[in-house]
């Protein structure tokens, strides 16, 4: 890197001013050096209110928060929470992000946990922050300071307006020096003035004019590409590497071999790409993957760690004595995030340090991850967001920066690499394979007597966790991946429903067959399809319509309220039997049970002849508590249908017994343009309750809805996804 880049911590903060460690440099200027003692410090200390914002000489005010923005549009409705905390002008408020060196950690951007979380904590620390001017402000009038009020970042007196200063006038520049305690109270809903209005989002106009950074832009002088060489097939062991088979190529500057990991560093990319393709490497295939047709069968006979989120009443007894009982199978594929750019990743590894820009969810918890993967402290890794081309779960981009880490330390100096589509497509850890039972049984009056539901799947959750194994790279290196983070299958395995004899198990799988993780929602679609799919399948037996056979069995009146408003919304008519080609069908769930309440119905036309199946409307009905910006949550919802119908309709790996073969756009297709269905989208809004996560939480229903909606059409209840054609036509035989 070149040393006019070089900049520390102290140094920054002496030229500049701020109040804490950095200001908004422009994404390429954040190389940083070691500090001079000795590490990159951070992450900042959220009980220090410097660590969550700061008032810049010129008025301007930044703010920190380790949460980022994946597209959901959180840099909108985070900075609308902190202007109307601090009634300050929204234009003005600013904000670093994911930046181990200069925010706070605040867990990775997942969960639907953003505003509910992050939000909170930047509330308070902008209402200690204004309750700190206010009294900074009363000494400096020698006006009490209750007769002292704030408008637009000044601060007056009520009594005579023009005794005023300015947040920058008492403190820009400078350190607030206080703790976070957490007894000043945030504001009353009824006094927002920003929250809750459709305020546009700050980060559309750079992406929609080009000038947005993405990391597949993002550039440092002086960097080599690299490209890593994958196995030949999942699990493959390295024998040999023939490096004279490359050294003809222009620009090579290294082949670097680490365990089973292989890549090349040159000078240019299109050099990497082709020293990629040519180096001859031989590898030992593994013992093969199960055959296909044989998935599910393999992931119930993998050992597991059963739990059970709920158990009540005796469920055996309630189904002997049941009039009527039921039970199914739902399936679920291995599927890909699919994220229209292929994941990237730089890295600068030198001098036993390392900056590493990366699409991260969680660049907290990478930084040690990299750490142990470059054998080096934590402290000297500093790891930097830089926005990604989609993300939605834990796809490739945590792999791509320890691709670029493992080459960096490896020649010394900076290193992209920038992931192929068939890197994307046949190695990001997928969204997992899941099998869900259910039996149920029916009272006399057509009332849930027992409901015992199963699942068997793979975690959820092998983001960076601290452990080198858990990323591609690490694993292929050699690294252990330390114990699996069970977590995700249990979304919304327990539903809303108020059943008197109710069990719920999850088999947590020791291990998969292809490697997995967090694709959007975790287990909650999954899961909500199966329970969903089988509410449907009992109110038919039952003679009663979905609609009410739901709201039957459920006292929230949130829940209900979502349900009732959607149903109203599309003019649903009650037991409307599906012509054989048209059909509705409803979904819903509480996402995580503490999340959102959404409810969906779709709309389906289905082509028995080809098979193809059409969702040309659907209407939502989301409550996610107090709402932050109703843009955004309309977007969030209209979003989630839209992918949910996507997974529903058309996505699926396939594999043979070494390797996935999904390995382009047209392996794998996705909803397009045209394809994508009308949304029609109401919000509940509720200002007396915390607002809550609803990025994750339409796919459920809608998955759920449509599934209803195409047994509906045709009277045929398909219970293995993806709805193709294929599987369509054989529904009606």
């Amino acid at each position: 890197m070149s040393t006019n880049l070089e900049i520390t911590r102290r140094q920054f903060l002496k030229s500049a001013g701020a109040l804490v460690v950095a200001f908004g440099l422009p994404v390429e200027l954040r190389a940083q050096t070691l500090a001079r003692d000795g590490n990159f410090g951070g992450p900042l200390p959220p009980n220090q209110l410097d660590s969550w914002l700061m008032v810049q000489k010129d008025g301007s005010i930044t703010v920190m928060t380790g949460k980022v923005e994946l597209g959901t549009g959180v840099s909108t409705s985070l900075r609308q929470i902190v202007a109307d905390e601090l009634d300050y002008p929204f234009e003005r408020i600013t904000w670093i992000q994911g930046d181990t060196a200069n925010t706070v950690d605040q867990l990775p951007t997942f969960g639907s946990q953003t505003i509910k979380r992050g939000g909170s904590q930047l509330r308070q620390a902008a209402a200690e922050a204004k309750a700190t001017l206010v009294s900074m402000a009363s000494a400096r009038l020698s006006v009490p300071v209750e007769q002292l009020t704030v408008g637009q970042g000044i601060i007056s007196a009520i009594d005579n307006p023009k005794k005023k200063v300015s947040y920058a006038e008492l403190i820009g520049g400078q350190r607030f020096s206080r703790d976070v305690t957490g007894k000043i109270k945030p504001k009353t809903p009824s006094a927002y003035a920003v929250v809750g209005k459709s305020v546009p989002r700050v980060d559309i106009p750079l992406k929609t004019t080009g000038a947005h950074i993405y990391m597949q832009n993002f550039r440092l002088p002086g960097m080599l590409q690299g490209r890593a060489v994958r196995p030949s097939a999942v699990g493959a062991k390295l024998a040999s590497v023939d490096e004279s088979s490359v050294k003809d190529i222009p620009g090579l500057v290294k082949v670097v071999v680490k365990g089973n990991f292989v890549g090349v560093v040159c000078q240019r990319e299109e050099q990497a790409i082709r020293a990629a393709r040519d180096l001859k490497v031989t590898w030992q295939d593994p013992k093969a993957l199960p055959p296909m047709t044989e998935l599910y069968d393999t992931l119930r006979k993998i050992p597991s760690n059963d739990k059970s989120p709920a158990n009540n009443g005796d469920v055996e007894a309630a189904l002997a004595s049941a009039a009527k009982t039921f039970e199914a199978t739902y399936q679920w594929p291995f599927q890909l995030h699919a994220s229209i750019g292929p994941s990237c990743g730089l890295a600068d590894v030198r001098d036993r340090a390392a900056t590493i820009w990366s699409g991260t969810q969680g660049a907290h918890q990478l930084r040690p991850t990299i750490a142990q993967l470059l054998g080096i402290a934590p402290a000297n890794v500093r790891v930097i967001f830089v926005e990604a081309s989609g993300c939605y779960g834990h796809n490739g981009a945590d792999d791509a920066a320890a691709d670029a880490a493992i080459l960096s330390q490896a020649v010394g100096q900076p290193v992209r690499v920038q992931w192929m589509r068939d890197d994307e497509h046949g190695w990001e850890p997928l969204g997992p394979a899941m099998v869900m039972d259910v039996r149920g049984g029916l009272d006399a009056q057509g009332n849930v007597a027992a409901w015992d539901y199963q699942v068997w799947t793979p975690t959820h959750s092998s983001r960076p966790n601290g452990s080198a194994g858990s990323l591609l790279g690490g694993s292929l290196a050699g690294m252990s991946a330390g114990t699996p983070n069970q977590s995700g299958a249990e979304r919304n395995a327990n539903h809303t429903y108020n059943f008197k004899n109710n069990r719920v198990t999850v088999h947590w799988l020791n291990s998969s067959p292809i490697r997995a993780s967090a694709l959007r929602g975790l287990g909650s679609p999954q899961n909500t399809f199966a329970n969903e799919s089988f509410m449907d399948e009992l109110a038919a037996a039952a003679g009663l319509d979905p609609v009410e056979f739901r709201l039957r069995h459920l006292s929230d009146p949130r829940a209900k309220a979502v349900i009732e408003a959607v149903a109203s919304k599309a003019g649903w008519r009650p037991k409307q039997a599906g012509d054989g080609r048209r059909g509705r069908g409803i979904g819903f769930a509480k996402y995580k049970n503490l999340a959102a309440y959404v409810a969906v119905i779709a709309e389906v036309e289905v082509d028995r002849a080809t098979g193809t199946v059409k969702v040309p409307r659907a209407f939502a009905v989301a409550d996610a508590g107090l709402i932050i910006n109703p843009d955004g949550l309309t977007n969030q919802i209209e979003g989630g249908v839209i992918q949910s119908t996507s997974w529903t309709l058309r996505e699926a790996i396939s594999y043979d017994s070494t390797r996935v073969l999904t390995r382009s756009w047209a392996d794998y297709p996705i909803l397009r343009m045209a394809e994508v269905p009308s949304v029609d989208v109401s919000l509940i809004n509720r200002p007396e309750e915390k607002p809550v996560g609803s990025g994750e939480s339409a796919q459920g229903p809608t998955v759920a809805a449509i599934a209803n909606a195409v047994a509906n059409a045709t009277g045929r209840r398909i219970r293995d996804l993806p709805f193709t054609p294929e599987r369509v036509k054989s529904a009606q035989t």
